[in-house]
């Protein structure tokens, strides 16, 4: 039944965030492009096995069963990928405010519509 929730989610979150992404305002750009990279962590933690309670390295001591242990690397890649994607979010703002600034506008192509 997890694998279900998180499969909804990942969908719902890549539906949105390309939804979003074609719209005419910077903002909604900007909020698309973060459902996107959203979808994008989730879906990568999901391909690490979705357990609950596993511990993610060996203990001293004990053998090593796979099958009960997490990955820790998808979880490694979803923290950097977090850190990159706040980065990028913060220049795509800035460089979108000057955009604005210099043309009045807040459409992507920076002009008004005419209807």
């Amino acid at each position: 039944m997890n694998e279900v929730i998180v499969a909804l989610a990942i969908g719902v979150l890549t539906a949105s965030g390309t939804w979003l992404l074609l719209r005419p305002r910077t903002y909604q750009v900007v909020i698309g492009l973060s459902l996107l990279s959203y979808a994008v962590n989730l879906f990568i933690v999901a391909m690490g096995r979705l357990r609950v309670n596993a511990a993610p390295i060996v203990e001293a001591g004990r053998g090593v069963d796979p099958a009960a242990l997490a990955d820790p690397l998808p979880q490694a890649l979803v923290l950097t990928a977090i850190v990159i994607s706040f980065a990028m979010t913060s220049l795509l703002l800035v460089v979108l405010l000057a955009a604005r600034g210099l043309t009045g506008t807040d459409h992507v192509d920076g002009q008004e519509d005419d209807a």
